[in-house]
């Protein structure tokens, strides 16, 4: 006896396809190992469809007054709450995060990021009219930039969806938006929704491989390309864009660094890091992964620290008492244990360390102390429930282990000290600064870095803007 497998297919000028040439990708659970679901593996007549409908569709979404996108998007956050229960199913069985926490963290900062959106609508102006130069008027016009390409990760697919659709709806541009291949269902189903209240064509899901994405990205129809990824993929979209001068967004990976001062809480300070790095099994670009702490109190956090782990359970999604699920796929369990068993000799294991049974891709809650600088771990983005602790002796230090990676997204101050936390929230090269927490994000604010984390904003009103364009028009008064 066989179980018949979910057949997820394209969403494209209002109508659910296959791909064009037949060609599916399994999709596994990763709590269970298990395929549960074929998906498109979407070519180039796929790409081609999608950018086509999404481009006979712009003129008329991008003349719709403000008003008009916001009662829609408003319809789109109210349409999520009521189908919340099969959002999150989706989203549990794509990803294997636990129910509790999927329904308590993701739900409603998806609703409320649309709405806020919605009002953004509304503010979609340039600068007031004035005369700069005798007999000339000059007005500043804030336009839609046209068809936008979206690629979304793996890690949080259906929030991720939402910080990239939701501003360019709002702006008045139409999406060509593709999953993550190992996590399509839920955006497979946020395209159920959305459809039966945009226009067809404004709201497009299109399902495949990297090379589906390069497709995509290389196709001369969108104005702007988006994506959530790696490095590599960032480099790759941001090359294969300037051939033909398309905007990019890019929201790439991240190192962020846990600074711990001497005069810290460090029973509160453990709570918070601990639960900010193992979050979501550590598959977080901002996560509190790589903490670095005064030598004062280096030995006394390490103990602190490995004990929160221990006491850090993962497990099945329907275990409530779990704080994270599996890592998403067999090749990211792959490599959290590489960095592991890469270890130098001079790392000491602290905590975990080791694959979590024999089902699913689930990882122990690992710490990992006596590391220096120019360690692998500590250079590169593992992706994966570690922490790493460094030990530094002052300010000067701190400052330079927290900079000294390639990545610049999140980073937190750890402090009693006022005028400390000011001097590092200063000195840190990195988008966002955390004082005495970690992880917390809200619509209005900007989420974004530097250096190779990328460049461009999500959320807020700068990530808004991102999905917009300037025009100077200008009229004799004559």
């Amino acid at each position: 006896m066989t179980t018949e497998l979910r057949r997820l297919r394209n969403y494209i000028n209002g109508e659910f396809r296959d791909a064009a040439d037949g060609r599916t990708i399994d999709v596994i659970n990763p709590a269970t190992g298990e395929v549960y679901a074929t998906s498109p593996l979407s070519g180039q007549a796929d790409v081609d469809a999608a950018m086509e409908a999404a481009a006979a569709a712009f003129p008329a979404w991008r003349d719709s007054t403000p008003a008009e996108r916001q009662k829609v998007l408003l319809k789109i956050a109210d349409a999520f709450e009521e189908r919340a229960e099969d959002l999150i199913a989706a989203e549990v069985e794509n990803t294997g995060k636990p129910v509790a926490l999927t329904a308590s963290e993701e739900i409603p900062p998806m609703v409320d990021q649309i709405r806020f959106f919605a009002g953004a609508a509304r503010l979609l102006e340039g600068r007031s009219a004035g005369e700069y130069m005798e007999g000339l008027t000059s007005i500043v016009r804030r336009e839609p930039v046209g068809v936008c390409a979206q690629v979304a990760p793996w890690n949080y697919p259906m929030m991720m969806a939402v910080w990239k659709f939701a501003p360019a709806l709002a702006a008045g541009n139409t999406v060509v938006l593709k999953p993550s291949d190992t996590t399509p269902a839920s955006t497979v189903l946020m395209a159920e929704i959305i459809g039966q209240i945009v226009p067809k064509g404004v709201f497009n899901v299109v399902c495949g491989d990297r090379d589906t994405g390069r497709a995509m990205v290389e196709h001369p129809t969108p104005a702007m390309a988006s994506i959530t990824g790696s490095v590599r993929a960032g480099m790759q979209v941001a090359e294969s864009a300037a051939k033909d001068v398309k905007r990019v967004h890019l929201e790439l990976g991240g190192k962020a660094p846990v600074v711990v001062f001497e005069d810290t809480d460090i029973d509160k300070a453990v709570e918070d890091i601990s639960m900010a790095g193992f979050f979501n099994a550590g598959q977080d670009c901002t996560a509190a992964t790589r903490v670095l702490v005064h030598e004062s109190i280096h030995d006394e956090f390490v103990s602190a620290l490995a004990k929160a782990a221990a006491a850090t359970k993962t497990g099945q999604p329907d275990d409530e008492d779990v704080l994270y699920g599996p890592l998403n796929n067999a090749n990211q369990l792959k490599q959290v244990s590489g960095f592991i068993d890469r270890l130098p000799a001079h790392a000491k294991v602290e905590a975990g360390g080791q694959r979590v049974g024999d089902k699913g891709y689930f990882y122990a809650p690992t710490v990992v102390s006596g590391l220096k600088q120019d360690d692998e771990i500590i250079q590169n983005e593992v992706f994966g429930p570690v922490i790493t602790v460094q030990s530094f002796a002052d300010e000067a230090q701190a400052l330079e282990y927290a900079n000294g990676v390639e990545y610049a997204l999140a980073s937190s101050v750890w402090t009693k000290d006022h005028a400390r936390a000011m001097r590092m929230s200063k000195a840190l090269d990195f988008g966002c600064v955390w004082i005495n927490t970690h992880i917390p994000l809200v619509a209005e604010m900007p989420h974004g870095g530097f250096k190779k984390s990328g460049y461009g904003k999500d959320l807020s009103g700068y990530g808004f803007e991102d999905y917009t364009r300037i025009k100077h028009v200008m009229t004799s008064l004559g």
